[in-house]
């Protein structure tokens, strides 16, 4: 059964590219996310964060995280020790920041 619905899905991938629907589309030519995560997750959880994500409507802590990822990242490259500790801060405030907002979603979702 799912060989046939394998190749009924692959002909309207195929008639679809010959006909050009699939160019230009957002993302094209990127790598896809890395959803890794949420295979162990709840699947309806990880859809409703697909929406709000393709919406532009994340939760704060997503935002956060993106935050907190980039002090790391510059704090590697940092050299001076002021700059350094003055970084630490940041990443400090900003784990702070993520794990407040990750524990009141966790909260708000049970």
């Amino acid at each position: 059964m799912f060989g046939s619905l394998g190749k009924l899905v692959e002909r309207q991938i195929k008639k679809a590219q010959a006909e050009g629907q699939l160019q230009g589309l957002e993302g094209e030519g990127a790598p896809l996310p890395d959803r890794s995560s949420e295979a162990q997750g709840d699947p309806a959880i990880a859809a409703g964060h697909r929406i709000m994500a393709q919406a532009g409507v994340l939760p704060e802590e997503f935002n956060i995280k993106k935050k907190l990822d980039a002090a790391r990242k510059d704090y590697d490259a940092l050299t001076d020790p002021e700059e350094r500790k003055s970084a630490m801060s940041r990443i400090a405030d900003l784990e702070m920041r993520y794990n407040m907002a990750r524990d009141a979603r966790r909260s708000f979702m049970r």
